[in-house]
């Protein structure tokens, strides 16, 4: 079976009439919860009964002085514990990363110049240069002068070889 699409007009209009009685339905959870603290309030703590004189009224003020030292002690000792229990949760995560191991990410290769290597260890409050090239040690390149006499002019050695050669023709 083949199912109709609603059209987007009537899926507007559901969507609005669901959000109407949501908002109507947080409105009563509003005012419930509103009621039923004073319900609360008024069964558990009753109106003090200020007739009488200065005495009952200062025995008055001196329990309600212990209770509240007796909340503010709960409070801090709830506190405490809560405390502690989040101390402990954190140190569980810590043990719980740390048996895991934590993953290395791939290095990547990166081409660096020995100035901007040692800028970015030494931050760049520390103004270092190194140029490598200039520890190097100089090598000259020695030119080899050959002597111009042993070589001589080439048209001399041709004649010389030319006389030897007559001195071999003519013996």
């Amino acid at each position: 079976m083949s199912e109709k699409k609603m059209h987007s007009s009537r899926r507007q209009h559901l969507k609005s009439l669901i959000l109407q009685i949501a908002g109507t339905m947080l409105e009563q959870e509003k005012l419930d919860k509103i009621a039923e603290k004073e319900a609360y309030m008024a069964e558990h703590c009753t109106s003090p009964d200020t007739h009488g004189d200065q005495n009952t009224l200062m025995e008055l003020c001196k329990k309600l002085h212990a209770l509240i030292d007796q909340v503010d002690e709960e409070r801090y000792d709830a506190e405490a514990k809560v405390l502690k229990a989040d101390k402990e949760i954190e140190d569980l995560k810590i043990k719980v990363v740390d048996l895991r191991g934590v993953k290395k990410p791939a290095l990547k290769k990166v081409r660096m110049s020995a100035d901007s290597m040692l800028q970015a260890l030494l931050g760049s409050k520390h103004k270092v240069t190194m140029d490598l090239r200039s520890n190097l040690k100089q090598v000259k390149k020695e030119v080899k002068e050959e002597s111009t006499e042993a070589v001589g002019d080439w048209r001399k050695n041709i004649e010389d070889k030319a006389d030897r050669k007559k001195m071999f023709e003519t013996s």
